[in-house]
């Protein structure tokens, strides 16, 4: 089969032909339809995150038909319609039966650790393939299983209740997702801060209030918005030292801070002012969970979470176009999401 690969950090990757995987014990073969192009995709490319092996192949967000199953597999047949839980765990330990199987001790990630979506097809776990209803189409399920999950598992996490307020720094595929199912889960109003005004065109339309960090300091702003109250919840999907403060000082009393974006620098905190004081909570929120999957899908399947606009091209499975996109990721030169979409 056919799989664009990455051969070693830093070069581009290219196209081989790989044996198609057998599907093992408790496994299902899956003919890949629709494999998600991400911004982790181009960390991994350049270096920046210890891969399981190499040669090969990225791809975490992916999409397709069932080939034929292995051994031992019931409720599950060939010709279903799934889209795929990245995250490879045992499924018997401590944390797995827990449902918190990204703390497995040995979890691995597909197009990370593992061979992932940008080939023709993939092996994994039967328990991993999660079904697609016909009304989304593959490349809207692809993208779902990376930015729109993480984006249900982090208001989770802030045990957003009803009536409550959101505030959502960072309006990529992360944001607005997150917009969108803090709404679905009973939300009152939500805030998108960004200092992109194109995106913060597009979180008013999903019935956001903007906040454009370029002219206003942000959480000033949305303490002035909420009459001195502050929020209940915020999420920080960016990854920058400013804005996790920020994320912190919008919070009012009670409220929970959710840290989504990655960030290797220190956090500074005022305990007194910021924490104690309003008895609030900083939260981390790490990648997402299996069981939160079907409830993600069926908001999707009952328009409560759009996707339609996330996608805004498709490329064919070719090592100089997946290239280009990603070299475009690289140098933030686009904010659409591309989808790599295989041929019928």
């Amino acid at each position: 089969m056919k799989a664009v690969r990455m051969v070693a950090p830093g070069q581009p990757l290219e196209l081989q032909q790989i044996p198609i995987p057998s599907a093992g014990e408790g496994e299902v073969l899956v003919r890949i339809r629709a494999a998600g192009i991400c911004h982790s995709d181009a960390h991994y490319r350049a270096g920046r995150s210890p891969m399981g092996m190499l040669p090969i192949t990225l791809g975490h967000e992916v999409a397709g038909e069932v080939e034929r199953v292995g051994p031992g597999v019931t409720g599950i047949r060939a010709g279903e319609r799934v889209c795929l839980h990245y995250n490879i765990s045992c499924g018997n330990c401590e944390y797995c039966r827990a449902g918190c199987e990204q703390f497995c001790a040995t979890v691995k990630m597909i197009g990370h650790h593992l061979d992932g979506g940008y080939a023709e097809y993939i092996a994994v776990p039967a328990r991993n393939a999660i079904p697609l209803p016909a009304e989304i189409s593959f490349a809207e399920g692809a993208t779902l299983m990376c930015a729109s999950a993480t984006a249900l598992h982090a208001l989770r996490k802030g045990r957003v209740k009803d009536g409550e307020t959101v505030a959502v720094f960072g309006v990529g595929g992360l944001g607005l997702s997150a917009i969108q199912l803090a709404k679905a889960l009973g939300a009152g109003e939500v805030y998108a801060v960004d200092i992109k005004s194109d995106k913060l065109e597009l979180a008013s339309d999903y019935g956001a209030i903007p906040v454009d960090a370029r002219r206003l300091e942000a959480a000033e702003e949305i303490r002035r918005l909420t009459k001195g109250r502050g929020v209940d919840v915020a999420l920080e999907m960016i990854g920058l030292p400013v804005t996790m403060k920020q994320t912190i000082e919008s919070l009012g009393a009670m409220g929970r801070a959710v840290i989504v974006g990655i960030c290797q620098s220190p956090l500074e905190v005022d305990p007194y002012r910021t924490l104690i004081g309003r008895e609030a909570e900083i939260i981390g929120s790490n990648d997402h969970l299996l069981q939160e999957l079907p409830v993600l899908i069926d908001l999707v399947r009952k328009k409560r979470l759009d996707t339609s606009r996330v996608v805004s091209q498709t490329i064919p499975l070719e090592a100089q176009k997946i290239n280009q996109r990603l070299d475009d990721l690289e140098a933030y030169t686009s904010d659409v999401r591309a989808v790599i979409v295989q041929q019928e």
